[in-house]
């Protein structure tokens, strides 16, 4: 379901921010469902401590370029005084920054950097350091496990409009260039669309064949893309795939084994981020600069690697997902291997 618009007024916790302002929290796609799940419940839930009286706008663009700029229009129309941004095109939206900046109104540039028009800040995980981890990861796994020097990886990146995507190309770039092992083709996927990631990997199976020993795939959907083309090539074992942002159809596809890594980053933790520096600049204080990127203060937070070998440790133990939403069906019995449950 297309969640084109929600306002909520934010009536519990202890507000001390502008009274009755107004935040809006602009998100780009429904192909990944964190947004939904994680990334905006865990910034209603800090503004709800921080600011009582606020109020939050939130609008997802489907990955519809022009409807995100109508949104970011919209909300500026309404009154909002900081809006929070995950673009569907971080090129196209240099000139939304600008627009609102010229109108006295903030921006914090969000999961996805902003590279052509510096925001006020920017919250993220750290991108091009979660492409390094997964593929390093990889490189690391077909070294343990006797992978000859010289064989060949399929490497599926995230979409060519997304500079976050771009900056996780670099890091597996930069994991599998100091590598024993070749690339042997590449793909960017538009969308982040999974089934834009299956046809590509389908169609280097037919090619490559033997040759393909591992997929760096950029994020969860991608992979699973890839996932899925091999098993419909009747390939078995499938080849270890990477992932990224711990899904729970990842998550399961790691316990059954088809996947072998992703990366654990609940968006929670930055979207309360968020938040707290929406909350400041509301307050008319200047947010601390963890680090720059982009030319623009930020705050980029560091990741873990989750494997079949750490998965209960860094997923169940910590209380991320709990057994009975992973460990269902053909599942049961792979967490119970992995002791996940009993």
């Amino acid at each position: 379901m297309l969640l084109a618009g929600t306002a909520l007024a934010l009536t519990s916790g202890t507000g001390f921010a502008q009274e009755a302002a107004t935040v809006a929290f602009l998100m780009p796609d429904q192909a990944s469902t964190r947004y939904e799940e994680h990334d905006f419940p865990g910034f209603e839930a800090e503004m709800k401590k921080l600011c009582a009286d606020c109020t939050v706008i939130y609008q997802n663009a489907n990955a519809d370029v022009a409807l995100q700029q109508q949104q970011f229009n919209s909300v500026l129309a309404q009154g909002a005084k900081v809006i929070v941004l995950d673009p569907v095109d971080s090129s196209a939206a240099a000139a939304l920054v600008t627009l609102a900046q010229s109108q006295g109104v903030k921006v914090i540039a969000y999961d996805r950097p902003i590279p052509d028009a510096p925001a006020d800040y920017y919250v993220s995980f750290d991108n091009k350091g979660i492409g390094q981890a997964i593929a390093q990861s990889l490189v690391d796994h077909l070294k343990a496990t006797g992978v000859p020097d010289g064989a060949g990886v399929l490497q599926i990146n995230g979409s060519p409009t997304d500079a976050a995507a771009g900056l996780i190309r670099d890091g597996i770039d930069a994991a599998l260039d100091a590598s024993p092992y070749k690339t042997l083709a590449e793909f960017d996927t538009p969308d982040w669309a999974p089934p834009e990631a299956q046809q590509w990997a389908a169609g280097q199976i037919t090619r490559f064949g033997a040759e393909i020993v591992g997929v760096v795939a950029a994020n969860d959907g991608t992979g699973g893309g890839a996932i899925a083309a091999f098993k419909a090539a009747g390939v078995d074992p499938v080849p270890p795939v990477t992932g990224n942002d711990a899904t729970i159809a990842a998550l399961q596809l790691i316990i059954s084994g088809d996947q072998y890594n992703t990366i654990s980053k609940p968006s929670e933790i930055v979207a309360a981020a968020a938040a707290n520096v929406a909350v400041a600049f509301l307050k008319g204080e200047t947010p601390e600069a963890k680090t720059t990127l982009y030319n623009t203060p930020s705050e980029l937070f560091v990741p873990a690697v989750v494997t079949a070998e750490n998965i209960k440790a860094e997923i169940f133990d910590k209380g991320i997902n709990k057994p009975e939403e992973i460990c269902t069906g053909e599942y049961a019995e792979g967490c119970k291997a992995l002791g996940i449950t009993q």
